[in-house]
């Protein structure tokens, strides 16, 4: 069963959270940013329509259910998507091994 999607905001935001900044089959997260709670497709995104700074997930959240997966539509906590080996664990959908290079813009490392 799918779920509702989330309204994810960005630049150019597809249904499968795919943006103008990153949009291979594989780019089909979004996260929920701690200093605003909105989901955004990237942190380009986040820096472009934002009127803030964004804030990393501090590692006592990562139970937070943050990560919107753009195939299926279900939101994983933070905690399920580092551990999920870019596999979404409800739809089996790929996600971008890449997007390990900017952990560290969402979470505490």
């Amino acid at each position: 069963m799918q779920l509702a999607p989330v309204f994810v905001h960005g630049t150019q935001v597809n249904d499968r959270t795919q943006c103008v900044h990153y949009h291979s089959e594989r780019d089909i997260i979004a996260i929920k940013h701690k200093c605003c709670g909105v989901f955004y497709a990237c942190i380009q995104c986040h820096n472009e329509v934002a009127s803030h700074p964004a804030r990393v997930w501090p590692q006592q959240e990562f139970d937070e259910p943050a990560v919107y997966c753009g195939n299926c539509h279900r939101t994983l906590t933070i905690k399920q998507y580092l551990g999920c080996m870019n596999t979404c664990p409800s739809c089996q959908a790929a996600f971008n091994p890449g997007c390990a290079t900017h952990y560290h813009l969402y979470f505490e490392q």
